[in-house]
């Protein structure tokens, strides 16, 4: 079975093909024309140039011989003046996929969403989310719609970041009182989900939640980071006005760290209440602090 990918030169994404170049699917990459050196998978992934914007008819072209399609393609803050918004990567992207897999004559896709995502969510985030899921699910394509928590392994954009500053100094900044509650999954887990759902007709027309193993405090979270790498921390909290403030005024800055949207998620808490996944195909995500121990000490 060939597989096409999207969003192949991300994190996730990079996993992902290299964990079906392994089951023995051949894997096609959408990759921008400058992009390809990012994809980090081995010789054999084919390249599809192109952007998902180029039209129906370019992405459609680039399906033939396929027999599935992951679309992974997403975004965790805007850049409105690049044109780069929630709106337009996550449900017009998926609008681009959609239909040109539906043109292509192709059934099979495998829909990459986010824990968190509802009908009432408060976040742009969240409610771009559901907007795709909602399209995904009125295709008429044989779907499945996964919801992983925040993913964490090799190249994360999560732990790398906290490694970062607790190399650099011991005093980590906090959002308020740093009891919201996350649930961190295993990039391998996640991208096992994804595979495994390829040869299962039971995972057709469903959508699954791939929360970690553990429910952390943020606080624990930071503990557990700072433990696997030998380090002392001290804890900054910093009150939610102040940082709401600093939100609005430098969110548009990319060096800053955090926007108002993300804050309402991280306030929100990110945590699943299901397991069905899990329990069907007889597979446990990776403890958080043994996951990251294979991997933070060394980048």
């Amino acid at each position: 079975m060939r597989v096409f990918v999207t969003g192949g030169t991300g994190f996730v994404g990079n996993h992902l093909v290299n964990a079906l170049l392994d089951d023995g699917y051949q894997v096609r990459c959408l990759v921008r024309p400058g992009s390809e050196k990012k994809l980090t998978g081995r010789k054999a992934v084919e390249f599809w140039p192109g952007d998902i914007f180029d039209g129906q008819d370019r992405l459609a072209d680039g399906l033939e011989g396929c027999q599935a399609v992951m679309h992974l393609i997403g975004i965790i803050r805007e850049f409105p003046r690049k044109g780069i918004t929630f709106e337009r990567m996550h449900y017009e992207a998926t609008v681009q996929t959609v239909n040109a897999t539906r043109a292509s004559g192709l059934k099979r896709y495998i829909h990459m969403s986010s824990l968190g995502t509802h009908p009432n969510a408060r976040s742009r985030y969240h409610q771009t989310k559901y907007k795709a899921e909602e399209y995904v699910r009125q295709s008429r394509l044989d779907f499945t719609i996964f919801q992983p928590s925040v993913i964490f392994g090799p190249q994360d954009n999560f732990v790398n970041l906290f490694r970062e500053m607790m190399l650099k100094s011991p005093f980590i900044p906090v959002v308020g009182d740093g009891s919201y509650a996350l649930q961190p999954v295993d990039v391998r887990t996640v991208t096992r989900a994804f595979a495994l759902s390829l040869g299962e007709e039971k995972t057709v027309g469903r959508t699954f939640q791939l929360p970690g193993r553990n429910m952390l405090k943020f606080n624990d979270i930071l503990d557990i980071m700072a433990r696997a790498l030998g380090k002392k921390i001290i804890k900054v909290h910093i009150p939610l006005g102040l940082i709401k403030i600093m939100a609005y005024f430098l969110e548009g800055l990319p060096g800053f760290p955090l926007t108002r949207d993300q804050m309402v998620m991280l306030l929100e808490g990110n945590v699943g209440n299901e397991t069905s996944f899990y329990e069907e195909f007889g597979i446990a995500p990776t403890p958080f602090e043994a996951g990251i121990k294979e991997y933070i000490r060394g980048g």
